[in-house]
């Protein structure tokens, strides 16, 4: 009897481990300009925002403003990836990206810069959700993993190098700001070509509705809710007739985009995807890591600016060391999961190593040994680099070939919905605690709080008097303990969520999860394997 042959390693498009490095390429370095699009700016942030006279909410919103547009466009972008060219997708989002840098980099004012992120926003949603589509239709999901490690350590290079390059370009003073946007041009045009020479996917094209009033309404519930979160106990008290306003009408959007979204041809966001147990699961686990992953850290680089007196270059070295945990998990545990093909562990495992490393940050001052909060941040690095693409691979685990786009893109847009919420919350929570903080601590001084940071605007530490200067940098410090501390129950919900996925090991190639499971006992009943025909359109 003849023996069966192993199970090919061939992806969706017959493609070779040498060709998918080569399509990878383009691809990768698209990821790389989305991924530096926003860590370039958070060493320089407290700079730029200082300059054009911004306060706490400014600097909030400018984070935010990007991750609300990669949020409400990651799932059309996905759908889009169902219906047309992959190829065309991902060298439109980069020319979106392309364009918002460049006129955020001649922004005026805090308003011009938010509306600006917001176009490279749209551009760097097309970049997040197309990567993971584009790499679940080349790729197998056994064989993902391996991939999901270039993924990853490319995610981690683009998030190291970023902050250090904005410090650098904020510090040289022949540069400026401006070209923290103007950096991640060269990078973007070179991707275009690369893909345009590399990427050739196969194109099914048909007739369909893009669902515009689901998007829209989605996109509406979420504005709403952040807008409340950031002006709430600033502006309005937290309970008062503007809060039960915005409140309502955020439900009310969110209650219309559902019954939108059930009743149309082509929804943004499929719901019958949340009738299987694990995306539902992975969804609500990808909110939490999103609140974690963006809600906390992006507020790191304020912390060692204001409360440690850091210039910006070596706020981006002191990151180093959760960037580096990251990077080492996310490759790491990617192997692994290629040659076991077993995943849930390594969630299991991420997620308690974020919910503890949130905690243990929760205990952050001002004058926090360096070593300590080093090992603090490398646990949060470890937990993020096991957590994130491996929560995206188990999703797309469990659906066909034709809804990877849609899968893919609902667990990145729940990720990117937490983060923008944990942004705003984080941030609203951050800066009502270091105005108390601040409050109190000048009153001990019997100083009144104005001009210090106590007043809204983000100080710059270095021009204050001492004793003040000292009040600053512990409130800023005790703040930024408190919410790192807020984010910890966030990683608990993660870990709950995860424990009760049930674990299906990952399939060797991208057929439908069932009908797969069908042809590949039949093949071993017959001794052999069938090959599959494909066809479609090629790039």
């Amino acid at each position: 009897m003849t023996q069966a042959p192993a199970p090919s390693r061939a992806t969706a498009v017959d493609m070779t481990h040498r060709q998918i490095l080569e399509a990878l390429s383009g691809l990768l370095l698209g990821m790389f300009v989305a991924i530096l699009s926003s860590t370039v700016v958070s060493n320089a942030l407290p700079r730029i925002i200082t300059e054009l006279h911004g306060g706490q909410s400014a600097y909030t919103w400018v984070v935010t403003s990007t991750l609300l547009a990669t949020t409400a466009t990651t799932p059309l972008w996905g759908m889009l990836a169902d219906l047309t060219s992959k190829k065309v997708l991902v060298q439109l989002a980069l020319a979106i990206y392309v364009l918002g840098s460049v006129l955020a980099g001649l922004s005026q004012s805090t308003e011009q810069l938010i509306a600006c992120r917001v176009l490279q926003g749209v551009g760097a949603g097309g970049l997040t959700a197309l990567a993971q589509v584009i790499m679940a239709t080349m790729i197998a999901p056994r064989e993902r993993g391996r991939y999901s490690g270039y993924l990853g350590a490319v995610m981690a290079v683009g998030t190291i190098g970023g902050p250090l390059i904005g410090g650098v370009i904020v510090d040289t003073s022949w540069l400026g700001w401006r070209w923290c946007f103007y950096v991640g041009v060269p990078f973007a045009v070179l991707a275009l070509l690369v893909l345009q020479k590399t990427l050739h996917l196969p194109v099914v094209k048909r007739e369909a509705k893009i669902d515009w009033w689901g998007a829209t309404l989605i996109t509406a519930a979420v504005s709403v809710l952040l807008i409340w979160v950031s002006l709430a106990g600033d502006k309005y008290d937290w309970l008062s007739w503007q809060t039960a306003v915005m409140v309502a009408g955020a439900l009310l959007l969110a209650a219309l985009a559902v019954r939108v979204e059930t009743r149309a041809s082509e929804p943004v966001i499929p719901p019958h995807l949340f009738r299987n147990r694990t995306i539902t699961l992975a969804v609500v686990a990808s909110v939490a890591v999103g609140v974690g992953m963006f809600g906390a850290s992006v507020f790191l680089s304020q912390y060692f600016q204001i409360s440690r007196g850091e210039s910006p270059t070596m706020s981006g070295l002191m990151t180093l060391p959760m960037i580096l945990g990251l990077l080492v998990s996310s490759t790491v545990t990617g192997r692994i999961i290629t040659n076991t093909g077993r995943w849930k562990r390594y969630l299991v495992a991420g997620s308690a190593l974020l919910t503890v490393g949130f905690a243990l940050m929760g205990t952050l001052r001002a004058d926090t040994d360096y070593w300590l909060l080093s090992s603090y941040m490398a646990l949060i690095g470890i937990g993020l680099g096991m957590t994130m693409q491996n929560l995206v691979l188990a999703v797309q685990n469990t659906v066909g070939a034709h809804e990877l786009g849609a899968a893919s893109s609902v667990a990145a847009f729940f990720r990117s919905l937490g983060g923008a919420i944990g942004v705003s919350a984080l941030g609203a929570v951050l800066g009502h605690k270091v105005k108390d903080y601040i409050a109190d601590g000048l009153a001990g001084l019997g100083i009144p709080a104005s001009g210090s940071g106590g007043d809204g605007t983000l100080p710059d530490v270095h021009t204050l008097p001492a004793p003040i200067r000292a009040v600053v940098e512990s409130a800023y410090g005790h703040g930024a303990g408190d919410i790192f501390l807020a984010a910890a129950p966030f990683g608990l919900i993660a870990l709950i969520a995860v424990s009760f996925i049930k674990e299906v090991p990952l399939r060797r190639h991208n057929s439908d999860p069932i009908a797969a499971e069908v042809e590949q006992e039949s093949a071993v009943a017959a001794g052999g394997g069938a090959a599959v025909a494909r066809t479609g359109i090629r790039d």
